[in-house]
């Protein structure tokens, strides 16, 4: 029974862990490699216009849903505005006003954005558009040729790419011809098709935006065209037909209504200048935790001060050296002198680096036993021994510092970092095996020690390691489920194969 329980308690463990993880992760967008960045563009709308002496309000089309890029933050600036964002028919607005207002003005609208896969434009599914009315003999040319492109289609999809294809044909038919009179525009062609899809009960919209790429001091909108055929939105290219949306395609909105409306003013002019910037991954994902309005970064370790984050960098890869520990012990079978000991050992083989860790932790122990057994014929106590052995290991860490630095090698300096009654106490316990077991068993375990610290060491400086349990210090839950699972592992450790080799013959 009690076997269930740590295994329920394990499995309970993982799934919380995991799920944390996996939140953080995909929702939030945390980072599981270091050092990650993601482009971000930073698109300014720049609207001027004359105004007379009077009040003037200002409404422009912003984004709303954008597929592939998720929304970091936008901002206005505009000198003695007020400023809104409002939902109207074509989507989000922004919205300017002032009670007094003269000569040329200028206001900005900043977006920036980055990208995003999971982000969708799947909306409702939008009803069947009426019927257009138009005079004659438009309304004929449109009856034409929608029905004869029905003819030459199958579906949605085939039926826009024949009606683009007929509508860029170099030597149009007398109805596309009559219907494209007078259009001057990419938006009063894609006005045209959106007309003849809404013949055919096909719904459709004009899509403006711009394919971002680098920095563009004057970008211009392009349209595009977006067609519903019962289960979501496809994009087509107006000029070609061809079923695709360019590569990082900004939608800046939807519709056929104009981008800027200005009350009370003249002469509007709108530009967009777009600019990219590399981001650290950790910010984009702190602001867009409070979007959301989420507590989990106010929980994350990236809140904290950064010299607290230092330390905790340190202090968290030491489950990592402790499931180490358990895996070297209790399935590998390698002895060593305490529990916890060749990790901490590994923890300062982090700052001294591993050759000169093995250097210095082997001089101290070996210095460390020489001086332990001539304190061995003053017949000390067991605690005033323990305390001449710190002491005597402070003495010779000072000792090894100075002559390392007169010698000119200042690794010698990190001695320092070893802990001292870790030290102590390994010299003791090795003190004590030498002499009730042998020098053979003392120096195994001494050895075995430094193999338990040298492989902990190594998972214990693996820079995305030491990122992902940073950043999702969810995971010691998971460790701490493999512990607890080792802990009640009872089978052959395989340094214990050879040594019952005879058994399994039989």
């Amino acid at each position: 029974m009690k076997q269930r329980y740590v295994y329920v308690l394990a499995a309970l463990l993982t799934v919380i862990g995991f799920s944390v993880f996996v939140y953080k992760w995909q929702v939030l967008g945390f980072p599981v490699t270091e050092d990650q960045e993601k482009p971000v563009w930073t698109i300014e709308s720049a609207v001027s216009f004359d105004s007379g002496p009077g009040s003037i309000k200002v409404q422009l089309h912003v984004p709303t849903l954008t597929p592939g890029f998720r929304m970091l933050n936008e901002n206005s600036v505009s000198r003695g505005y007020g400023f809104s964002l409002n939902y109207g028919s074509g989507g989000r607005e922004a919205q300017w006003a002032i009670r007094r207002a003269d000569g040329e003005q200028k206001i900005y609208y900043r977006l920036s954005v980055y990208e995003d896969d999971s982000v969708d434009v799947s909306d409702t599914t939008p009803p069947f558009p009426p019927v257009p009315v138009i005079n004659e003999p438009m309304n004929t040319a449109v009856e034409v040729l929608v029905d004869d492109v029905s003819e030459h289609s199958a579906d949605t999809a085939s039926f826009t790419t024949e009606l683009l294809s007929r509508m860029n044909d170099p030597s149009p038919d007398p109805n596309v011809e009559l219907l494209l009179s007078g259009v001057s525009t990419n938006a009063e062609f894609v006005d045209i098709a959106t007309t003849l899809l809404a013949a055919a009960r096909i719904p459709a919209r004009a899509v403006h935006g711009f394919p971002l790429a680098g920095r563009q001091r004057s970008a211009s909108l392009v349209s595009w065209l977006e067609v519903h055929d019962g289960d979501r939105w496809l994009y087509f290219n107006p000029a070609t037909g061809e079923e695709n949306l360019p590569q990082r395609f900004l939608v800046w909105w939807r519709g056929n209504e104009p981008l800027v409306n200005v009350e009370g003013g003249s002469n509007v002019q709108v530009s967009f200048a777009i600019q990219e910037n590399h981001l650290d991954a950790v910010a984009i994902a702190e602001t867009q935790a409070a979007q959301q309005g989420t507590s989990a970064f106010d929980f994350s370790l990236y809140s904290l001060p950064i010299q607290t984050q230092a330390v905790y960098s340190i202090l968290l890869m030491i489950p990592i050296g402790a499931l180490v520990m358990v895996f070297m012990r209790n399935m590998v079978g390698i002895d060593a002198f305490g529990t916890f000991m060749p990790v901490l050992i590994a923890l300062a083989f982090r700052e001294t680096k591993l050759l000169w860790g093995l250097i210095l932790f082997t001089l101290l122990v070996t210095l460390g036993l020489i001086i332990r057994f001539l304190l061995d014929r003053l017949r000390l106590l067991l605690v005033p021994r323990l305390s001449a052995v710190l002491i005597v290991v402070v003495i010779l860490m000072l000792f090894i510092s100075l002559t390392s630095h007169r010698m000119g090698m200042e690794m010698g300096l990190s001695v320092a970092l070893f802990p001292m009654v870790i030290i102590a106490m390994t010299i003791e316990r090795m003190s004590v095996v030498w002499e009730e077991r042998g020098a053979a068993d003392a120096i195994r375990g001494g050895l075995g020690s430094l193999l338990v610290a040298v492989v902990a060491y190594a998972f214990m400086v693996m820079p995305w390691l030491e990122h992902l349990i940073f950043t999702f210090p969810e995971l010691l839950l998971i460790i701490l489920a493999i512990v607890m699972l080792a802990g009640r592992y009872t089978g052959y450790r395989l340094t214990e194969l050879r040594r019952f080799r005879e058994l399994s013959k039989s």
